[in-house]
């Protein structure tokens, strides 16, 4: 069974906070059905200059066969919150609303939509947390992992940077996502075989330490090696990193033309003094093409220290810091009520307020670079190009919705990254000064809808 059809035989209509639950009970038992209009947009930028959307597929995946199992019905009838004629009601439950969103690999900021659920209000709040969990993690592992990549230049060199967190993101489920967003970013490949099948990733992976340190000597563990593997990358670092280089330039030496390493991997030490021996040692005994791979703690900042000091580096592996994307390891993300049967609503909470009813979002251009962000109303046509498309009408993906493979999503992130201003695709974190702005339509909406709600508030008191 495919990872992703697993998960969802597991979770199903069950993962889900338990107030949507109660609350849709509640929904149904008052008639509450007409269509309410839910936004899932992030509040604040933090560390970041800008988010990379990623997460829409599963969320996709998951509504479209959203329903109740006899397990599920079972489970809920023994927790006696819910009555019998409720839980009949659900045997025959799916999504029959409409999505919109942003493509994944799209940039976007604070406040914009990433999706927008128009459904019958129950049906709409009970997605509510599992929406939050795909859109939330794999956005903010992308939007850690287009940091990295440009730290290393990956865009405009060869250099390469691969995924390694596997072993210590937070659970297989959050290892596979990770993967699988990190290369929608742009790191180009995972040593995660399972996400490599899933989603069509190239994998990528040599040896462990353990196996060198099992074999009598380094150098019997790298002729083995190379013996089965002629175009590996040799882990140099076990013993002494400059020894290991140089039993490596032995190896090719006895060799000749029979065995071609492709590289050398440094996992420890300081990484640019090592680099910058090892690649002398490499280009005097005629191997200037053998690459220098490092590894061990990296992130951005990291990365951008080391190529600071020149080192020459041809490939990074990323693992830890990225994979939990350790820094900035949640978005501050809201799934809130923006509309129901017709009318604006929105939270007047301080600082957790919203923008009431439907919306769309335009990137607007001046020399060939995206300038500012314009969110509209739904219905209003401005300058710039919109980013949201209707991905799912009825509960049935649209050709907009339709799945696609990780290399068409990486190829749409690629060039959206491309026409953000060079500032912020910096690592400076007070560079945030990316216009985002509303329509008039959606300030005067904004200011009626908060004042007819005050207005409610005032006529409700004692």
């Amino acid at each position: 069974m495919p990872f992703d059809d697993q998960l969802r035989a597991e979770t199903s209509a069950l993962y889900a906070d338990l107030y949507q639950l109660t609350m849709l009970q509640a929904y149904w038992r008052e008639g509450m059905d007409e269509r309410g209009v839910f936004d899932l947009f992030v509040r604040r930028l933090g560390s970041r200059n800008y988010f990379l959307a990623c997460g829409l597929e599963q969320s996709l995946e998951f509504l479209e066969t959203l329903s109740f199992s006899d397990e599920a019905l079972g489970y809920l009838d023994a927790q006696d919150q819910f009555g019998d004629e409720f839980l009949e009601w659900l045997s025959d439950f799916e999504f029959t609303g409409d999505v919109y969103a942003v493509p994944e690999g799209t940039p976007v900021f604070p406040d914009e939509p990433i999706v927008e659920v128009v459904a019958p209000i129950g049906e709409a709040q009970l997605v509510e947390t599992f929406l939050l969990n795909q859109i939330t993690f794999q956005t903010t592992i992308a939007s850690k992992a287009s940091r990295v990549v440009e730290a290393a230049g990956a865009g405009e060199t060869d250099r390469l940077v691969a995924d390694f967190g596997m072993r210590r993101v937070h659970g297989t489920d959050a290892a596979m996502k990770a993967a699988r967003a990190a290369y929608i970013a742009g790191v180009d490949a995972t040593s995660n075989v399972a996400a490599g099948q899933a989603y069509g990733l190239p994998i990528t992976g040599t040896m462990a330490h353990s196996y060198v340190e099992a074999h009598d000597s380094e150098v019997a563990a790298f002729r083995a090696f190379s013996d089965l593997y002629p175009e590996t990358i040799l882990l140099v670092d076990t013993y002494d990193t400059i020894g290991g280089v140089r039993k490596t330039i032995d190896l090719m030496e006895e060799r000749e033309d029979d065995v071609h390493i492709r590289g050398i991997r440094l996992d420890s030490g300081d990484l640019a003094e090592l680099a910058h021996e090892s690649r002398r040692l490499l280009d005097e005994a005629g191997f200037e093409d053998i690459m220098i791979f490092a590894s061990g703690g990296l992130d951005e900042y990291k990365i951008a220290e080391l190529l600071d000091r020149g080192a020459p580096i041809d490939g990074f592996g990323v693992g830890t810091k990225m994979g939990t994307a350790a820094d900035q390891p949640a978005l501050d993300t809201a799934y809130k009520l923006c509309g129901y049967a017709g009318t604006p609503r929105m939270k007047l909470s301080a600082q957790k307020s919203n923008l009431p009813g439907r919306k769309q979002v335009f990137r607007q251009h001046e020399d060939d670079a995206a300038v500012r962000d314009v969110i509209a109303t739904r219905g209003e046509q401005l300058n710039g190009t919109p980013l949201m498309d209707c991905v799912m009408s009825n509960g049935e993906r649209t050709d907009a919705g339709a799945s696609r493979p990780a290399d068409a999503i990486r190829e749409h992130a690629a060039a959206r990254l491309a026409d953000l201003p060079d500032r912020l695709r910096r690592l400076d974190p007070e560079v945030k000064d990316y216009e985002v702005v509303l329509s008039g339509a959606m300030e005067k909406r904004f200011n009626a809808t908060r004042e007819s709600l005050r207005g409610t508030m005032t006529a409700e008191a004692p």
